[in-house]
């Protein structure tokens, strides 16, 4: 029938409607059979060609007017935490005060000491050697024990009774504040001593404590001592020690 051709013929010709807007990507199709159909934001008789250029420089200048206004606003800081070794830091007290005990002796390079019990025994001077036993407490990091005097004293410290210390005043294997302490205490005195943190006078820094002595004589105590030392954080690493003066040997 005549309507059904008619219908027919104009099938093709709606196939062939191509419906573009500006933000469309597709390369405009141009022909005899091809109907462009614009977008309502589009005007008309335009091209499609340049309706899309200037949706794209609508959007350039939208992002950009964002981008300004971000950048008007104050930034947000962002805090990050990390264990990273500052050697400008190294030698400093980071602020905290340095306490003196008024009861206590001060030496000028900043040990201090205090006499427990007196000695009635040989004196120790540089030329002899000392026969010690002592005490070690993190002074500035909860007081934890990290060694026993003679008998073990119950907890983790148990077992046989340990060697004695011996050295000489000038025996650079053991901290210079031992070193220092002996000097002038006499056999059966006890002497308690404070070693400030961070200072020449105790352990080197680091894993390198473990180069000098004395030492921790169990495991438990190696532990509590190099968890303070080894620290790189702001830890307080201040030691307190009790030493006994055993005997005094010739060297």
């Amino acid at each position: 029938p005549a309507g059904t051709a008619r219908r027919g013929a104009r099938a093709p010709r709606r196939a062939a409607t191509v419906r573009a807007s500006a933000g469309d990507r597709a390369d405009p199709v141009s022909g005899p059979d091809v109907q462009v159909i614009a977008d309502s934001s589009a005007k008309p008789g335009v091209p499609m060609s340049v309706s899309r250029r200037r949706a794209l420089a609508v959007s350039a200048a939208a992002a950009a007017a964002a981008f300004l206004d971000a950048s008007s606003r104050p930034a947000l800081a962002e805090f990050q935490t990390s264990n990273e070794y500052m050697p400008s830091l190294e030698g400093k007290d980071y602020g905290k005060s340095k306490y003196v005990y008024p009861d206590f002796v001060q030496l000028p390079d900043g040990l201090q000491y205090k006499t427990m019990k007196e000695g009635t025994g040989a004196e120790m001077t540089s030329g002899k050697k000392a026969v010690i036993d002592w005490d070690g407490y993190t002074l500035g990091y909860y007081g934890r024990p990290f060694e026993a005097r003679n008998k073990s004293k119950g907890g983790a410290f148990t077992g046989d009774d340990k060697e004695f210390v011996r050295f000489t005043a000038d025996d650079p294997k053991i901290i210079p504040a031992f070193r220092e302490a002996v000097l002038g205490m006499r056999a059966g005195e006890i002497r308690r001593v404070i070693v400030p943190g961070g200072s020449e006078l105790s352990y080197p820094q680091g894993r390198k404590w473990k180069t000098m002595g004395p030492q921790p004589s169990n495991f438990s105590g190696e532990r509590a001592l190099g968890f303070v030392l080894e620290n790189e954080g702001m830890i307080d690493k201040t030691l307190l020690f009790d030493i006994e003066l055993i005997r005094v040997d010739d060297k």
